[in-house]
């Protein structure tokens, strides 16, 4: 690797196989299970791996090896890569682009086909799930929203920091609509994965201001200032909850 490489950089396809066993005593025998997963190197002794589904696009847990590790149990697979996983993740995502740009011009109905289309090719895609989440919180429709929402809080990767510009789009979008309770079960998610981040608290005192409830919303602004006591957004907003307190109880 040259000085200065920026990661993480992305290695393809790499194959793992593993011995396994078939039937008992004299029938038994030998066979070798091969599966194939989606390699990224996050730094020069750390390696991060993630299988691919039956569309031969990475999705669901990654894990991370040491480099010893996963130069040795893992084989690179470029033919695999450049057949079938390149294609499917180009497909995927010009489906979650057209999602977003139809979203974008509140075209929701149209939005909603693509975002569908891109998760039947991975179903826990984080993109594809937030844009679809957007799209129920601004058509109201509580009963599929709550059914994304389950599938994003069950992702860690929906709360990672590289997603923090998503997660927050989103969790604004269901206050903004009028989804208080479940945006403050998303925030509250958010915080299991960084509870030093004072947006999120900021964010949390937002809706509970949109609920009526200043005391709930003062109390998160002061947790906010106290992980940046110079955010100025929070303090402004703090000094306005108190004149509002004042002059509603005058």
């Amino acid at each position: 690797m040259k000085n200065g490489e920026e990661y993480p950089v992305i290695l393809g396809v790499y194959s793992l196989q593993k011995e396994g066993g078939i039937g008992v005593g004299g029938t038994s025998s030998r066979h070798a299970q091969i599966t194939y997963w989606y390699a990224r190197r996050l730094s020069p002794e750390i390696y991060e791996v993630q299988p691919l589904n039956a569309h031969h696009v990475p999705s669901g847990l990654r894990k991370e090896l040491p480099e010893i590790e996963f130069l040795t149990a893992y084989a690179p697979e470029p033919t695999y890569y450049r057949t079938n996983t390149v294609p499917a993740l180009q497909t995927l995502a010009r489906k979650i682009a057209e999602g977003e740009r139809l979203f974008s011009l509140n075209q929701l109905d149209a939005a909603e086909k693509q975002f569908l289309k891109a998760l039947m090719i991975d179903g826990l895609n984080v993109r594809a799930n937030y844009g679809l989440g957007e799209v129920y919180s601004e058509k109201k429709d509580f009963v599929k929203l709550k059914k994304v929402l389950d599938t994003l809080l069950g992702i860690d990767e929906a709360f990672h920091q590289e997603q923090r510009e998503r997660f927050n789009s989103f969790g604004i979008n269901l206050r903004k609509n009028g989804h208080f309770e479940e945006s403050l079960r998303f925030y509250q998610r958010a915080l299991e994965f960084n509870d030093r981040d004072e947006h999120v608290f900021f964010n949390i005192a937002r809706v509970y201001f949109d609920k009526g409830d200043t005391d709930s919303c003062k109390e998160h602004l002061r947790r906010a200032l106290d992980l940046n006591p110079g955010f100025s957004e929070a303090l402004k907003f703090l000094r306005y909850c108190d004149q509002h307190g004042a002059a509603r109880t005058a």
